[in-house]
């Protein structure tokens, strides 16, 4: 960046829309120059000279050896000409022709070969033995950790181990972007922000963008003038280098001054993803400059993914206990509505179960115009006009807010028992509405300096105003409630939909529970003749045969006791994968279906190297098709595949060669999918048996097998939505077929 005359006046309030990306400038711990594939200089950090001793406008337009010198430039020569992605890579260590030092990390970026050579006082190489114990360690500890913040805590502390930094915390973002610091690890000489709030602001928008993108950013001396490149624009682009990866990038003049009004003049952060969204950093201070390794913070950053995931796994495990709690009381709840005929006073009947739902403080009912409530809630005529306000602005759904004030001014009255609200219309007619109220929640966040004050200090440049004081700032909210977990919300419009069908479809409910019952009635009698026919015949074996065993006790025949035992063993796996296949085929019901687009060429190669121990030493000739796409849960998907395969593996037993084919139909709505064999195929009359649990149309003794994987394949299928048949010509082979609806594309 070109130093101008004055200095530059910094506008806060278009602070979040600083160029970041492109600065057009690196700090000056190291050097930078952009390459072209042949490894010709295309431009040059204004600091080349410095560490190199050929001036920025000498070195553009010069192979890379003439800059650094012809030995370091054969040592990263195959790294930079090897296939290199948007993230540093580090290249190598090198010493250059005047005696420097310097990692070079590289990455190919906005069309051209970025390569930054950060000083160092070592000439070996980098030492990336720190990763392991570090890293290591933490996993050794991570089981022992209790929570979120004490995973947080023992990151900092490993981290600060490492890099020798005076203060790390973990900082973690809410909804509206303000940063909460959970976790920090410190000397004691530094000022402790443990559990302090910061505004948004700090960080603007497209700052935490970045930090999606670049997960480890160091600034080694918030005092450095900055390197401009030379030229200025990237010649293959004419505009300003994209610097979103480069660990040299300059930083906004704004953040250096935050650092120095927060006396910190070397910082290092690290983004903690969780689920593709940035959760939070880990933030490193240091009151004087520091630098820090390559492999230190390769280091750092394992670290910090590595939290991020356990972060990750700990929220899933809260979040999945707090959805099955309120899906418990749903539960609870439709019973209870579905006592009576009454559809209202069903809903009044479980009131005290609708305040546990949404952990609220009252609860009304608006149905046919009138208003029942329960709990602490407003007055009837606020109610009502509540209820008129949400019909008139239509808000979908559900409507939920945890400052009811803000979008509707006359609850600036209601706040005591009304600052927070959950609604939702109950007809798709009729004005019925349900709400839950949430009182007011008022409680002090302490800010690390006060967020509304950016003035700058007395005596400091007017023209600059980041944040001056960090001293602890309390603020004390009203007329807010507790925010609605988003679990809560979901859960209300899965009750709202129940309610729907409760209200206006009971009839065609009723009639699908009566079908749904007569099918599992079905399952309970092969189920119980599985019981007592398929399980008892192993078992009888096993009792047999261990009587035999018992009676020759006595007897030197070895090989007849192993013979007994090993009809014992046989009978006992049977018997155990009955009862396996059984719960496996009681679980299909139950399961949630996760469809997404499956590659059917890839779950067919899957499912055959599964299968390559049944079929070694057969000769099977295997015809698979180009198949198309399939919308459905890969891993169900998968699992009723299979089965059609093993199928065909196992009734092509006595061909030679053995030929099975998978072809596919694309068509408008669906897209069948056909398992064909030329194996020993099936009576047609009794086709209608063979997709039913526990049904065989051969011989045990000629196939073995339980009877349950066609039953499991057509469950599968219709849980998608789709259907199953089958066709065979005995004797010849058979094609068992599926079909799968394509996915609705208004979704």
């Amino acid at each position: 960046m070109t130093q101008a005359a004055t200095v530059p006046v910094l506008d806060l309030s278009t602070c979040d829309k600083e160029p970041i990306r492109t600065p057009g400038s690196i700090q000056p711990h190291g050097f930078l120059l952009t390459l072209a594939p042949d490894l010709a200089v295309l431009q040059a950090s204004g600091n080349v000279g410095d560490w190199t001793g050929v001036a920025p406008r000498d070195a553009v337009g010069q192979p890379l050896a003439a800059v650094i010198g012809a030995a370091a430039a054969q040592r990263i020569a195959p790294e930079l000409a090897a296939d290199l992605g948007p993230r540093p890579y580090y290249a190598g260590t090198i010493t250059t022709a005047n005696g420097h030092h310097f990692d070079v990390l590289a990455h190919e970026w906005d069309g051209v070969i970025i390569a930054e050579f950060e000083a160092v006082d070592r000439a070996e190489a980098a030492d990336f033995r720190h990763l392991y114990p570090l890293i290591g360690d933490f996993l050794l500890k991570v089981n022992d950790a209790t929570g979120i913040e004490a995973l947080a805590s023992l990151a900092c502390q490993h981290i600060r181990s490492v890099t020798g930094f005076g203060r790390v915390l973990v900082y973690q973002f809410d909804a509206d972007g303000h940063g909460h610091v959970t976790a920090e690890a410190r000397d004691e000489r530094y000022h402790s922000y443990m559990g302090q709030h910061f505004p948004a602001s700090d960080i603007p928008a497209q700052a935490r963008e970045l930090y999606k993108l670049s997960r480890i950013r160091l600034i080694q001396d918030a005092t450095y003038m900055p390197a401009p490149l030379v030229p200025a624009l990237n010649p293959v682009t004419g505009r300003p280098n994209d610097l979103s990866f480069a660990a040299l990038r300059s930083v906004s003049p704004v953040h250096l001054q935050y650092m120095r009004n927060m006396n910190t003049l070397a910082s290092m952060s690290v983004s903690l993803m969780v689920k593709g969204k940035l959760w939070g950093l880990v933030s490193c201070h240091n009151e004087g400059p520091i630098p820090v390794a390559f492999e230190k913070r390769t280091a750092c950053e394992q670290l910090g993914q590595i939290l991020a995931l356990c972060i990750e796994s700990r929220e899933d495990a809260a979040d999945l206990q707090f959805r099955l709690e309120v899906r418990r009381t749903m539960v609870s709840m439709l019973a209870g509505l579905t006592q009576g005929s009454d559809f209202v006073e069903n809903l009044v009947n479980v009131f005290p179960d609708l305040l546990r739902f949404a952990r609220a403080s009252g609860a009304a009912i608006m149905v046919d115009g009138r208003v029942l409530t329960y709990g602490d809630t407003p007055e009837e005529d606020d109610i009502r006009a509540l209820v008129d306000w949400l019909t008139l602005h239509d808000h979908g759904d559900v409507f939920h807010t945890d400052k009811l004030s803000a979008q509707y001014p006359p609850a600036e009255r209601l706040t005591r028992n009304a600052s927070g609200l959950l609604a939702m219309p109950i007809s798709r007619i009729h004005k019925h509405y349900l709400l839950w109220f949430r009182p007011e929640w008022v409680h002090t966040i302490e800010w690390a300096g006060n967020p509304h004050a950016k003035a700058a200090a007395t005596g400091a440049p007017t023209q600059l105003s980041p944040r001056t004081s960090f001293d602890a700032w309390r603020e004390t909210i009203h007329g807010t409630s507790q925010p609605w977990h988003q679990g809560e919300i979901e859960m209300a419009l899965e009750f709202r939909t129940a309610l729907l069908g409760i209200a206006l479809e009971r009839a065609e409910q009723m009639a699908e529970l009566a079908e749904e019952l007569g099918r599992a009635n079905k399952e309970l009698e092969a189920f119980s003749y599985s019981v007592s026919h398929d399980l008892r015949a192993p078992l009888r074996h096993i009792v047999g045969f261990a009587d035999l065993l018992l009676e020759s006790a006595g007897s030197e025949d070895a090989q007849q006791r192993q013979r007994f035992l090993k009809n014992i063993k046989e009978a006992a796996r049977l018997a155990g994968k009955l009862v396996d296949d059984l719960l496996s085929f009681s679980q299909m019901g139950r399961a949630s279906l996760r469809p997404t687009t499956v590659d059917m060429n890839d779950l067919v190669a899957s499912c055959l190297d599964k299968l390559a121990l049944e079929t070694r030493g057969r000769n099977i000739e295997w015809n698979i098709g180009t198949l198309p796409e399939a919308w459905a849960d890969p891993t169900f998907l998968h699992l009723a595949l299979f089965n059609l395969l093993a199928n065909a593996v196992k009734f092509t037993g006595q061909r030679d060669p053995a030929v099975i084919r998978v072809s596919a139909e694309d068509h408008p709505h669906e897209t069948v999918f056909h398992v064909a064999d030329n194996g020993a195929g099936f009576n047609m009359e009794y086709v209608h048996k063979l997709f039913g649990v526990f049904q065989r149309l051969h011989r045990m003794e000629d196939f073995q097998g339980t009877g349950i994987g066609l039953a499991n394949v057509r469950r599968i299928v219709e849980r998608h939505n789709g259907r199953v048949w089958a066709d065979s010509v005995q004797g010849e082979g058979a094609t068992f077929s599926f079909a799968l609806p394509k996915q609705d594309s208004s979704h």
